[in-house]
């Protein structure tokens, strides 16, 4: 794990926002083993083979959560924002996500980086 990025999260100033960010990381981590993370643009960046799997990110109100290499996943309708070949997923104080299915979709989109 990247201190920089342990850094970001553990300054996110809601604590909602920092353990859902925390949350995250820890998916990205069980979908994608070798994983590599970095500060890019002021955001926790996560690649696999120097190419671009997820990021996440912080405003007001909500954590985005962006996965690259999307073009194949089946998600739900009205879930996820974005072009196809990259999703974010927009959660908000109180909203939950299934870490299991995120995991699957993170892997999934990852498999072919």
């Amino acid at each position: 794990m990247n201190q920089e990025v342990t850094d970001f999260i553990d300054a996110i100033k809601e604590p909602w926002q920092k353990e859902m960010a925390a949350e995250l990381r820890k998916v990205v981590h069980q979908a994608i083993p070798d994983v590599q993370e970095r500060i890019q643009y002021k955001k926790p960046h996560f690649l696999k083979n120097g190419k671009y799997a997820a990021v996440i990110s912080t405003s007001k109100d909500a954590v985005s959560f962006t996965i690259f290499n999307a073009t194949e996943l089946d998600l739900p309708e009205g879930l996820f924002d974005g072009p196809p070949e990259r999703k974010t997923l927009k959660l908000r104080q109180g909203q939950g996500f299934d870490p299991e299915q995120l995991k699957a979709w993170v892997g999934q989109a990852s498999s072919a980086l």
